[in-house]
């Protein structure tokens, strides 16, 4: 195609029809390499239709159901899919999209609260994405931002997690999934916007680390999540 021929506007139509079409083909193969991204998935798509102004493009009922149907037995936390185990990023999924479709009153948000909470190591105030015990900046801001939606951030030692957070503060003014580890695109992402939920983007050196970003950016306008690493979208 070339440029002449390339749209000059948003094919809306389009892009909702294809969002509506990712959970019908189920006889292709990737459609099951992808089971553990359904709940993911789900969010995806639904905030695209809502920024595109098509939410009801899915079936409120349908996807409701659906997100209930993957929170674990105990009534806690939530799953990638029907049957896997719970962790703290598919239970931040499961709530957005809940608050999109106003329907937090289809689970038992206390229980929701219990489980977020009991990953959080009191000692440190860092958190867990699960019960196998993984430790990463990314479970931080699942768990802030999850809470902060129910309106139960007391629930957790807040100034705790706070702490680990600034531990994983670099000298580029970045920051990294642990104390020690490579400022990341993804993990600024995640550490800033949990740091701004509890109002603490005083501790962020927003010259230094909007320095870092700007550097992000390649010849070609994009945009990696790392020094010497090629443009992603996602990073944009």
């Amino acid at each position: 195609m070339s440029t002449s021929e390339k749209p000059t506007h948003l094919l809306v139509d389009l892009h909702v029809k294809y969002i509506q079409s990712l959970d019908t083909k189920k006889d292709d193969l990737e459609y099951w390499l992808t089971e553990h991204l359904r709940l993911s998935g789900v969010y995806w798509g639904l905030t695209a239709l809502d920024l595109l102004n098509n939410i009801d493009a899915l079936n409120k009922e349908d996807v409701v159901k659906y997100v209930v149907s993957c929170q674990h037995d105990n009534g806690s936390g939530f799953g990638g899919h029907v049957g896997h185990d719970p962790h703290l990023m598919y239970t931040l999924y499961a709530i957005q999209i809940l608050v999109i479709e106003d329907a937090l009153d289809a689970i038992n948000v206390d229980k929701v609260v219990e489980y977020v909470a009991s990953r959080q190591d009191r000692a440190t105030g860092a958190f867990t994405g699960d019960e196998w015990g993984e430790i990463d900046t990314r479970f931080s801001y699942c768990a802030i931002s999850c809470l902060s939606l129910l309106k139960r951030l007391d629930a957790v030692d807040v100034s705790k997690a706070v702490e680990f957070l600034m531990l994983c503060k670099n000298f580029d003014g970045g920051f990294g999934s642990s104390p020690g580890a490579e400022s990341h695109a993804a993990q600024i992402f995640c550490c800033v916007g949990a740091l701004a939920i509890v109002n603490s983007l005083h501790l962020v050196d927003a010259d230094l680390l909007g320095w870092w970003l700007c550097e992000r950016q390649l010849k070609n306008g994009g945009l990696n999540g790392r020094p010497e690493k090629l443009e992603d979208v996602r990073y944009n």
